[in-house]
C-alpha cells in the first residue's frame, strides 16, 4: 500500500490536473458560444441561398448548361474529411474516422483521393492506402472564410477540369451542445432536391419572379457562391461540434478528478487515523513498560 506521503503527493498532482481541465472546459465553453452564434447566424443565409437556387432551376424552361451540373461516370472521387486540429475532445474525431473508414471500405482503391481539413485527420490518414490530394492543418478551430473560399475554388477546379468526377463532404453536423453526428453529403456534381408539395401551396409551386438578364446567367454566377457557402457551413458545423465535444470531455475529466481527490483524501485520512492510533498505542505501551 502507498504511504501517506505518496498519497498526499498524488492528491496534489490530481488537483493540478483538475485545475487544467477546468480551465480548458471554460475556454471551450467560451469558444463554443462564439462558434454557435456564428453557425446559427449562417444557417438561415445558407437555406435562403438554397431556396433561391431552387427558384432559378424551377424557373428555367430549358436544360441548364453548366459544367458543375454534368454527371459523368465516376472514375476519380475526392472525399473531403473535416476533423479537428487539436485533441482532448473525446470521441469527436474517432466518430469521423470510423464513418470515413466504412465509406472507403466500399470504394475501389485507386479511385478515391482524400481532401483533409484538420490536423488529426491528416495524421490518421497519412499512412492509408488512399492518397491525400490536399491538407489544411492550421485553422485551429477558427472558421476562416478566405481560406475556406480558396478550398472551395480548388475543389470546383478539380471537378471542372476533370481531375475529379465526384466530390463528397464528410463532416460533423451540430445538433445541440450534447449531440452531434458525422454525416456524408454530396458536393459535386451539384444536385438539387425539388421542394416537397404541401397542402398550403395547393400541390403547386408558384413562381412569380422576373429574372434579369436571364435565369441561366444568374445561376452560373450564383452556384459557385452557394458551393463556397456549403463548405463554410460544413466547417462551421464541424468546429462548433468540436468545441462542444471538448467542453464535455473536459467537464467529464474535471468530475473524474474531483472523484479521485475525494477517494484519495478518504484513504489518506484512514492512513493518518491508523498512524495516530499506532502512535498512541506505542506511547501507552511505553508508559506501561516504564511503570513495570
Amino acid at each position: 500500500m502507498a504511504s501517506l506521503r505518496q498519497i498526499r503527493s498524488r492528491i496534489r498532482s490530481v488537483k493540478g490536473t483538475r485545475q487544467i481541465t477546468k480551465a480548458m472546459q471554460m475556454v471551450a465553453a467560451a469558444k463554443l458560444k462564439k462558434a454557435e452564434f456564428r453557425l446559427l447566424a449562417a444557417r438561415p443565409y445558407a437555406r435562403k441561398m438554397n431556396e433561391m437556387l431552387g427558384r432559378l432551376i424551377l424557373a428555367q424552361t430549358g436544360e441548364l448548361d453548366n459544367p458543375l451540373l454534368v454527371r459523368q461516370e465516376v472514375h476519380k472521387e475526392l472525399l473531403v474529411i473535416i476533423s479537428s486540429d487539436k485533441g482532448l475532445c473525446g470521441s469527436y474525431n474517432m466518430n469521423i474516422f470510423r464513418k470515413a473508414e466504412e465509406y472507403l471500405a466500399s470504394r475501389e482503391k485507386g479511385h478515391v483521393c482524400l481532401g483533409i481539413i484538420g490536423r488529426k485527420a491528416a495524421d490518421y490518414f497519412k499512412r492509408s492506402e488512399f492518397p491525400i490530394e490536399f491538407a489544411i492543418t492550421d485553422l485551429g478551430g477558427t472558421v476562416d472564410y478566405a481560406r475556406i473560399s480558396e478550398v472551395a475554388k480548388r475543389m470546383t477546379r478539380y471537378f471542372v477540369d476533370g481531375t475529379m468526377n465526384e466530390i463528397n463532404l464528410l463532416h460533423t453536423n451540430y445538433i445541440s451542445t450534447m449531440r452531434y453526428q458525422p454525416i456524408l453529403e454530396p458536393y459535386l456534381p451539384f444536385r438539387f432536391k425539388e421542394p416537397q408539395k404541401t397542402a398550403k401551396s395547393g400541390g403547386e409551386v408558384h413562381l412569380d419572379y422576373i429574372f434579369e438578364p436571364d435565369t441561366e446567367t444568374i445561376f452560373d454566377e450564383f452556384l459557385p457562391r452557394y458551393l463556397t457557402t456549403k463548405v463554410y457551413i460544413s466547417v462551421a458545423e464541424s468546429f462548433t461540434s468540436e468545441h462542444s465535444a471538448r467542453m464535455i470531455a473536459m467537464k467529464n475529466a474535471t468530475d473524474a478528478a474531483e472523484d479521485m481527490i475525494d477517494d484519495l483524501t478518504l484513504l489518506a485520512n484512514k492512513l493518518r487515523q491508523a498512524q495516530i492510533t499506532r502512535e498512541i498505542s506505542e506511547i501507552v505501551g511505553g508508559a506501561d513498560a516504564q511503570k513495570g
